[in-house]
């Protein structure tokens, strides 16, 4: 008898169990024995830090990596998953950190696609039933959205709720009660946007089970019934929320005493008038207008704004990835060229863009190449790349940044989330001429311990002059890193709010500026 179909004498209410699943690769072991159990109408927390085995565990749930070893159960029915298809048809259905939408179709077409349905006759769309089928499902987590908007003009956040939109689509695939799996779906989401999706959450615990993947603890003590902790691929434990806090959490995933999570340390020391180092009068372009900024050496700069207030264009633009219209720029004195982002390296300018996977990396390519990608010239001589001086700048920052990885010719699309994030900062410190540093979201996705790292980075980079423009990921990090808060509104700066150490706004106070 096949493996397949063997049925486990397990409880009714357990709906998806995995024992003793493995799973390595050259140099590491991403899952290590990890066992887990999900029941019926529930939500389960998943906590661990960047590297902990989360993502190759939801990833051998939805099809996409076959385990070396162990088994999965789905209602009690030993089954073997050999894609995301075949998931689904067991009812597993996952809302992508990362996102897996096709960009040049409409939302509707990404809604339904794999699940078309009735919404294809003969092999021709019937564009009135598809919309009609996406807007059920968008209106569940009610999403504004235009079914017939192509995704590619959507932003960040709008995409997401497209995913979740789409995994919704799973109820037509099975006649069994599905599993969605959730990972990191509030990473760029709006405090208003959050809570629509937790009530959707909690909407779908009464006909479903749902496993929840947050960096953010507080989330998952929120939204979850039972947690579960994994550190170095193994499951180390099992929290339930209301005996719990976060640090509680953060101890198991570290596997010492809690690491206080602070965003500033100390004071970074500067000279009582402090340089000028970028210089923005009356910039304009399609998505911002009239911008006046300046950014002192060593200064920590935060920009907040909703979404469409143009602080990411912004950003851009000053990386030379986005046009300008109108106003000049300055570092340092000198003008900036803003032509393109060739120019703004050239001139110490670096960009750790939001969407990592999309403009920060090239997958296949190797630790080291991804590392030295813009400053090539570092592991040079002449025209000509030398191997060991290569070698010897990336080993340095793998081991100044703590990166986890199998060894610098390792594929970075092979590590995890935070890894590939310090490989991107890196890629801004192997020349040492970087001036200006633009953080687009730098934390996003990040557990505890890696956006501490982060931190801490940015205070050093501070204290040796650099000047960053951070988009932070929520309020809290924007002021608790930030000597001053810039807020976007329409395109425009509309205030500015100091941030010194011992007289630190709410996040109320920038509201009330944003809206």
């Amino acid at each position: 008898m096949s493996a397949e179909g063997v049925v486990a004498q397990r409880s009714p209410s357990v709906v998806l169990e995995v024992r003793g699943l493995v799973k390595a690769y050259p140099g590491v072991t991403a899952l290590d024995g990890v066992d887990l159990e999900v029941r019926q109408n529930e939500v389960l927390g998943l906590a661990g830090e960047n590297g902990a085995g989360k993502s190759t565990l939801l990833k051998t749930l939805v099809g996409l990596v076959r385990p070396d070893a162990g088994e999965i159960y789905v209602r009690g029915q030993r089954v073997r998953l050999r894609n995301v298809v075949d998931a689904a048809n067991h009812g597993i259905g996952m809302v992508f950190q990362e996102q897996s939408l096709v960009p040049n179709l409409t939302a509707a077409e990404n809604i339904v696609l794999g699940c078309e349905g009735p919404a294809i006759r003969r092999g021709v769309y019937r564009w009135a039933t598809m919309r009609a089928l996406a807007q059920e499902q968008l209106d569940k987590i009610g999403s504004t959205i235009d079914p017939l908007a192509r995704t590619d003009s959507l932003t960040f956040a709008e995409r997401q709720m497209v995913e979740i939109a789409k995994v919704l689509r799973i109820e037509q695939r099975t006649h069994n009660s599905p599993v969605i799996i959730l990972d990191e779906p509030t990473s760029v989401l709006e405090p208003s946007e959050i809570e629509t999706l937790f009530e959707q959450v909690r909407r779908l615990r009464e006909f479903a089970s749902v496993i929840f993947v947050s960096h953010r603890l507080d989330e998952v003590l929120d939204v979850c019934d039972r947690v579960y902790v994994l550190r170095g691929g193994q499951s180390v434990g099992e929290v339930r929320p209301a005996d719990a806090v976060a640090g509680d959490l953060h101890r198991m995933m570290i596997g010492s005493e809690s690491h206080e999570d602070h965003y500033h340390g100390s004071a970074v020391t500067r000279d009582e008038t402090p340089r000028e180092r970028l210089t923005v009068r009356g910039l304009a372009g399609a998505a911002f207008r009239d911008v006046d900024l300046d950014v002192h050496a060593g200064e920590i700069v935060a920009v907040v704004g909703v979404h469409g207030s143009g602080r990411e264009e912004l950003c851009k633009a000053l990386f030379g990835a986005v046009a300008t219209t109108a106003g000049e720029v300055t570092l340092d004195g000198e003008r900036l060229d803003l032509t393109g982002p060739r120019a703004a390296c050239a001139a110490g300018v670096g960009y750790v863009p939001a969407e990592r996977k999309v403009e920060g990396m090239v997958g296949p390519m190797s630790v080291a190449d991804n590392m030295t990608l813009a400053k090539q010239r570092v592991g040079c001589a002449g025209p000509v790349i030398v191997p060991k001086r290569q070698n010897d700048i990336v080993d340095k920052w793998i081991s100044r940044l703590s990166i986890r990885t199998p060894g610098r010719r390792t594929a970075i699309q092979r590590l995890s989330g935070g890894n590939q994030q310090k490989v991107i900062l890196a890629r801004w410190l192997v020349g040492g001429d970087v001036r200006l540093l633009l953080l687009d979201h730098p934390t996003r996705g990040l557990d505890v311990g890696a956006r501490s790292e982060v931190y801490r980075l940015m205070r050093e980079l501070a204290g040796t002059g650099v000047a960053t423009l951070l988009l932070a990921d929520s309020l809290e990090e924007a002021i608790g890193m930030a000597d001053r808060v810039v807020v976007m509104s329409d395109g425009r700066i509309v205030a500015e709010v100091p941030c010194p150490p011992d007289r630190k706004p709410s996040p109320l106070d920038l509201v009330k500026e944003m809206v």
